[in-house]
This record gives structure tokens, C-alpha cells and sequence, in this order.
């Protein structure tokens, strides 16, 4: 199986910088301190036209592609960014930020992928395994391999379909629940690592629910991150596996997006 980090896979995440653009205000003008805030933008599908709540219209994400640009924002791997969580790597690129997509809708293919390819961005999608090749919204397995076969994608597990966890708990014994809690994890990983031969070590709780108790669990299936919702960005002392990413969706226009990457690229990094 071939690692997620071989060498071709860490020079592309290392070396990849949005183009330069106008600053988004003056502020811009500082030198930037080393931060530690890293924001991470969650997307799940996109159209023309907007038709429920986690759809983002194209010229929405067009509008918000461009502003990283503007703002300088340096677009990272997620493995770049668990590296410097863990101490492996001193420091970041100033204004960095990551780019993530859940559920494996079709859009994330059509739309998603050739944008952030021309741009030379990475991405992590979050997939559950039951949807792929079988719902009508999502993508089949010969596009998300192809996908993950390119350059800059890394695919990950978003559990095998997607349940309520929380929901599950309270309706299951507790033998039960820890049973199927560990099904739905190892089941999509190991489905995942089968047909995409790479390795999966990391989990988007679905709909960013999740627990101390479900934090073990997941570790004790493999899996090394985990990942929340919250619109907050990542700080060291955020849990390994429940670390915050910020919801985009419609309804964020370009200066609520702005002030939030802002805020984290201001955030400084205290002296170790």
C-alpha cells in the first residue's frame, strides 16, 4: 500500500502557494507573526443553483477561492498540519489554512476538484463508503480513486454510513453501541484502504458529533486525528481527534470568511 507521504505527495503539499493579489485591507501591510490558529474549510457539495443548507453556489465558492488568493493564504496538506500539531515540524507558512469536503458528493469531483487543481491546492475529502457507487448524489469508485491516485488528495473516513453516534447511544446497550461504533470505523477504513490502496488514519465524526468516550474508541480502531465542526480554527490544544473546522456554506460571504481567516492568521504563536 502506498503511504500517503511518499515523497512526491510531501514536495507537492510543502511547495504549494496561492498566487499574490491584493491585500484584503491594510492591515496586510504587517509582517506576519508565526501563528497558531490554522483554519480548516469544511465543503460538501456545490451547483448553480443553491437548493438546501450545505450547498455552495459556484460563484460563491469562486468568490471564496478568490480571497484566500487575496489574502495571501498559504492552502497546506492536513498531513503538513497534524505534523506540526505533533512537533515534527517547527513551524508552518505564514497564513496557512486547509482545505476539506465530506460525504463524497459527485459535485466535489465535477466541480470541486479541477479548481483546486489549476491552483495546485490540496484537499482532504471525508467519505463514507456505503454512498460510493451506490447513491445517486455521490461520486463512484473509479472517480474517487482517480482522485486519490492524483496529486494533493488525500481520502479519509467519515465512518461507513454516517449515523448519529450520539443518537445511537442513546438507543442502543451499551455492549451494542461500542460494537457498532467499532464496525462503522473499521469497516470504512478498511474498505477504503482496499480500493484506494492508501492508508486511512484519519475520521470526520459525521455531523461533527463526538465524545471523549468515541475519541478512544477511534484510536483504538487506528485512527491517529478526528475531526469536529464548530467554526473554530485549530490550535495546539484542541483534542487530536476532534479538532475544529469551520462550515461553509452559502450563506458565508467573503467578509465573514475574511474576518475568520483573519483572526487565525493574527494568531500569534507563543514562545516554546
Amino acid at each position: 500500500m502506498r503511504s500517503l507521504h511518499d515523497p512526491r505527495r510531501r514536495r507537492l503539499a510543502l511547495g504549494l502557494l496561492s498566487l499574490p493579489g491584493q491585500p484584503w485591507g491594510a492591515a496586510q501591510a504587517a509582517p506576519a507573526a508565526a501563528q497558531t490558529a490554522v483554519p480548516i474549510l469544511v465543503y460538501h457539495r456545490f451547483a448553480a443553483t443553491v437548493l438546501d443548507s450545505m450547498t455552495l453556489s459556484l460563484a460563491r465558492f469562486e468568490a471564496q477561492l478568490g480571497l484566500i488568493e487575496r489574502l495571501g493564504g498559504r492552502v497546506i496538506a492536513m498531513d503538513e498540519l497534524l505534523a506540526w500539531r505533533r512537533g515534527e515540524l517547527a513551524r508552518l507558512p505564514e497564513r496557512a489554512l486547509v482545505l476539506s469536503a465530506d460525504d463524497g458528493h459527485r459535485s466535489q469531483y465535477e466541480q470541486m476538484a479541477p479548481r483546486l487543481r489549476e491552483r495546485g491546492w490540496p484537499v482532504t475529502l471525508f467519505v463514507y463508503p456505503s454512498a460510493i457507487s451506490n447513491a445517486g448524489y455521490a461520486m463512484r469508485w473509479e472517480q474517487l480513486q482517480a482522485l486519490a491516485a492524483g496529486p494533493g488528495c488525500s481520502v479519509q473516513s467519515h465512518s461507513y454510513w454516517h449515523p448519529d453516534f450520539l443518537r445511537e447511544r442513546r438507543r442502543l446497550a451499551p455492549a451494542e453501541f461500542r460494537r457498532f461504533v467499532d464496525d462503522q470505523l473499521r469497516r470504512s477504513k478498511r474498505v477504503l484502504e482496499q480500493r484506494l490502496q492508501r492508508e486511512v488514519s484519519q475520521l470526520a465524526w459525521p455531523f461533527g458529533l463526538s465524545d471523549p468516550e468515541l475519541w478512544a474508541q477511534a484510536a483504538a480502531c487506528g485512527y491517529r486525528a478526528g475531526f469536529a465542526l464548530g467554526n473554530r480554527s485549530v490550535r495546539p490544544v484542541d483534542p487530536a481527534l476532534a479538532l475544529p473546522r469551520h462550515l461553509m456554506v452559502d450563506s458565508v460571504g467573503e467578509r465573514e470568511l475574511a474576518a475568520r481567516l483573519e483572526a487565525a492568521f493574527a494568531a500569534p504563536e507563543p514562545a516554546r
